[in-house]
């Protein structure tokens, strides 16, 4: 099988799957009829730019990127669990919408922090001094979002 039929079915099983390690896709993968290596499925990865992203229950899994930035690595629940404990003072939604709002000077590293947590509900921060707007994409989203800051 081709190279360009490959990259095209690891595409599909990305799109339809929850697909988490590369073992989980290697064995899509056979299940399709490819014998591939690891290293392969790795360069293949990086190839048609699949990222790891991290949902708001904590799962991670492949998707395919679809920034034009470099991508960001994904830093750990604890780190955002400490940078929310200490700056963030209150957060509210209207819909989709949260406002987040921080101590002077703490919104930009706590928007910052957000981002790189890599949420795959989030789609994206503006943080001014001591206010953050972060825009998800649904009101379930951003009610699992609000109820995990208030936890902190």
């Amino acid at each position: 099988m081709g190279n360009k039929k490959r990259l095209k079915d690891i595409v599909n099983i990305i799109n339809t799957k929850k697909i988490s390690s590369q073992e989980m896709l290697i064995k899509e993968l056979r299940l399709l009829g490819y014998n591939i290596a690891q290293s392969t499925v790795s360069r293949d990865l990086k190839d048609i730019r699949i990222v790891k992203k991290r949902n708001l229950l904590g799962e991670e899994f492949f998707v395919l990127d679809n920034n034009i930035i470099q991508e960001r690595k994904t830093i750990s629940m604890d780190k955002f669990i400490s940078k929310a404990r200490e700056s963030i003072i209150s957060a509210r939604h209207a819909g989709n919408i949260i406002v987040i709002k921080t101590y002077p000077g703490e919104a930009q590293g706590v928007a910052a922090v957000l981002d790189q947590m890599n949420f795959s509900e989030v789609l994206g921060t503006v943080a001014g001094d001591d206010t953050i707007i972060c825009i998800l994409e649904n009101i379930k989203s951003s009610e699992k979002l609000i109820d995990m800051i208030e936890k902190f």
